[in-house]
């Protein structure tokens, strides 16, 4: 392996090589940190409600003490938990961090089945559900291990009568609530009060105690829940806060928090990274609803703002995002996907911003690259490794390769999970016996350490021969104004194998399958140009609205 790092020499100012990686024992230790420092500072918002440092503390005590002193679970007992952003959802967390419990977090738009399977796998003996899908957890509940279950309202912790009202018109009006018969189940703000009865346990964690479970369809297979420490976790706290340090001032930060907490991305970078730095998570329930999240953002003094490529592209094609006051926003993060240089360029336009595209795997607690935050533009790069993490770029046969070749993007560091949950063979498949990351993505690095995807190799499409990288025929057609979204994929063909395939979104409701060939034509090789176009409403996205490429190419395969 190539000792070579030529990044360091463009790592932002004060950015040091490595971390103290032994800084805090625990995630609990950073908790407890904030906690004291920022105790009368605001921490979390919804809905309009406000609770600062100490509430958080208070009330994450209070559930540590009921999960411990009530139903008596213990150190390395699985809680799941399926919230969207609501308030209960940071109080549950670090309550059960607190309590020694390893976190199961679960999209709450899963499928009976998926939670089955989930909950199954886990082992977890507890979960936290939002009223709005417990109708799901009932369904599974006597095939799974759960023996505790915590049901709370959208407008639980919002006060009387907001609170109230909230949930009344999501059950009676909106008829968002089915109906669900869980006799077993205590109510969230019930479990707080029993809990205030007991103490916060004494448990010690160490960096080789499991934090979270944290599940995903990785890089091969079925979901499975990769198993980050408190030292993983720990660590890319640390990695990513040097990184943001210079730029941010501790207790001032009003960070945007629409992706979802359960999502690896926003857990890490906003729900922990910026609670250490006693910022403010402004929590968004429901960014699809794209004018109730403008009007959020205008309320919010916003100073900071996660996404994927997706959200921005929502918010710049929504009435009154471009009349925001953007004075104070100085920090604008792009992961999860590719961020496209039309969507980059144009956020840049409007609000003063440069897009800053990180990435990050679950497997890596999420944090591996982020771009230098005072770049003056959009580089098309997914930036830098982080401090105490090495990056290279390997071949099929296992070799470095130099700057510029195109392999697969290997990474080491503190951050890069124990394993997967029981599936030892799964793990020896991604994790190199000296602790090497295979991340499944097709990358290369420049002659200044700057690293950049090229796609993900299940992405690749084969034409004749050629690899064709959907990232970049996306990128080019996304440049075309009557373009909102896309997605490239590869199809069979009985001559070249593979030809590219288009499913688009249009902005202009007269563009045509011609004018966009003929736009591609002129910007694209031969073998990368769209052979077949098929304008759609909508496409297929992840619960963080990721574009599902896999989606498409299985429906294809379907009607073939």
């Amino acid at each position: 392996m190539s000792n070579k790092r030529p990044w360091l020499a463009n790592y932002p100012a004060g950015v040091a090589e490595q971390i103290d990686v032994d800084k805090y024992a625990s995630v609990p230790a950073v908790l407890e940190e904030a906690f004291g420092r920022f105790r009368d500072k605001p921490a979390f918002a919804n809905f309009g409600r406000r609770f600062n440092y100490g509430q958080i503390d208070d009330m994450s005590r209070q559930f540590a003490g009921f999960l411990t002193g009530v139903l008596k679970l213990g150190k390395g007992d699985r809680i799941a938990i399926m919230m969207p952003n609501v308030m209960q959802y940071p109080i549950a967390l670090f309550g059960a961090l607190r309590a020694g419990l390893i976190v199961v977090n679960t999209n709450p738009l899963y499928t009976a089945r998926e939670l089955k399977h989930q909950l199954e796998d886990s082992g977890a003996k507890a979960i936290v559900v939002l009223d709005n899908f417990a109708a799901i957890l009932q369904k599974v509940m006597a095939q799974t291990s759960v023996q505790h279950i915590v049901t709370t309202g959208l407008g639980d912790m919002l006060g009387f009568p907001k609170g109230a009202l909230i949930n009344f018109a999501l059950k009676y009006i909106k008829k968002m609530v089915p109906a669900f018969n869980l006799p077993q189940a205590v109510r969230f703000r019930d479990a707080l009060a029993q809990g205030a009865a007991h103490p916060l346990p004494a448990i010690t964690l160490t960096h080789d105690d499991i934090a979270f479970l944290q599940y995903t369809g990785g890089t091969t297979g079925v979901a499975k829940g990769a198993m980050l420490t408190h030292g993983n976790m720990v660590a890319n706290m640390l990695q990513a806060d040097a990184w943001i340090n210079a730029s941010t001032k501790a207790g001032e930060e009003v960070i945007i928090t629409a992706l979802p907490l359960y999502h690896i991305f926003s857990l890490t970078a906003n729900g922990l990274v910026f609670t250490r730095r006693g910022g403010l998570n402004w929590l968004i329930t429901n960014p699809r609803d794209m004018p109730g999240f403008v009007k959020e953002l205008k309320a919010s003094g916003f100073t900071a703002l996660t996404g994927v490529n997706t959200l921005f592209n929502g918010l710049l094609n929504t009435p009154g995002f471009a009349d925001l006051d953007f004075s104070r926003l100085h920090m604008t993060l792009g992961g999860g996907m590719a961020v496209q240089r039309a969507v980059a360029e144009r956020w840049k336009k409007i609000t003063g911003c440069t897009l800053a595209e990180a990435y990050g795997l679950t497997e890596t607690s999420p944090a591996v690259c982020i771009n230098p935050l005072d770049l003056k533009e959009y580089n098309g790069s997914i930036g830098l490794p982080v401090p105490s993490t090495d990056v290279a770029i390997w071949s099929d046969e296992g070799q470095p390769l130099p700057a510029g070749a195109v392999g697969e993007l290997m990474v080491h560091g503190p951050q890069v999970m124990k394993g997967y949950w029981q599936q030892p063979e799964e793990t020896a498949k991604v994790l190199s016996s000296d602790g090497w990351l295979h991340t499944g993505d097709i990358a290369r690095m420049d002659e200044n350490g700057y690293f950049y995807i090229v796609d993900r190799k299940k992405d690749m499409i084969l034409v004749s021969g050629f690899n064709v990288y959907p990232n970049e025929v996306e990128d080019v057609v996304m440049e075309h104004p009557g373009v909102l979204e896309v997605a490239a994929v590869g199809v069979p063909d009985e001559h070249s194998g593979e030809v590219v395939k288009l499913f688009v979104v249009r902005k202009d409701p007269n563009l045509s399958v011609d004018d966009l060939k003929q736009f591609c034509h002129e910007r694209l090789t031969g073998y990368k140009r769209p052979r077949q176009i098929e304008f759609r409403d909508d496409l297929p996205k992840s619960n963080v609205g990721k574009i599902l490429r896999r989606e498409l190419r299985d429906e294809k395969k379907a009607a073939a």
